[in-house]
């Protein structure tokens, strides 16, 4: 079934000049980027985003952290996108998550794990919404969608 799904990289991947190798990544597994953009994150639009952690004693230093530098906010498209990057991804701490997934190559700690994706529908959705505007998207065909994805 194909979705939409909310990743970014956040400043710790972009600072250490890592996005075009994750980017690749996503495109090599034949997902579809069909918005990007490299932005600094408002304290607000930190703090909406990352409102259910609110009430956690990391969110400060979580806030503080992804506003400290530019961030590359994307769009992906794919058959079960969601759960795919996720598993992409890997686990929130780099040191469990497994050698070959983006915090497993890259990732130091908790606080600095590279990569942030939606975990659901809903988060995707309300994160999509929250960085994008839909005049943004690019619908597109990918010239090897037919051999990518089998025929339903």
């Amino acid at each position: 079934m194909k979705q939409r799904t909310f990743t970014m990289l956040k400043p710790d991947a972009v600072k250490r000049r890592l996005t075009g190798e994750i980017l690749t990544r996503f495109e090599k597994r034949g997902l579809k980027v069909i918005a990007a953009k490299t932005l600094m994150i408002s304290e607000d639009l930190a703090k909406t985003h990352y409102g259910e952690h609110s009430d956690k004693p990391f969110f400060n230093d979580l806030i503080s952290y992804i506003t400290s530098g530019p961030v590359f906010a994307m769009v992906l498209e794919g058959d079960d996108v969601i759960s795919l990057v996720r598993k992409m991804v890997g686990a929130t701490n780099p040191k469990e998550a497994d050698i070959g997934t983006i915090r497993g190559d890259y990732g130091i700690d908790t606080g600095r794990n590279i990569v942030h994706a939606s975990d659901s529908e809903e988060s995707a959705q309300r994160e999509i919404n929250l960085f994008f505007d839909e005049t943004e998207f690019c619908d597109y065909e990918l010239p090897d969608e037919d051999i990518i994805y089998e025929e339903p």
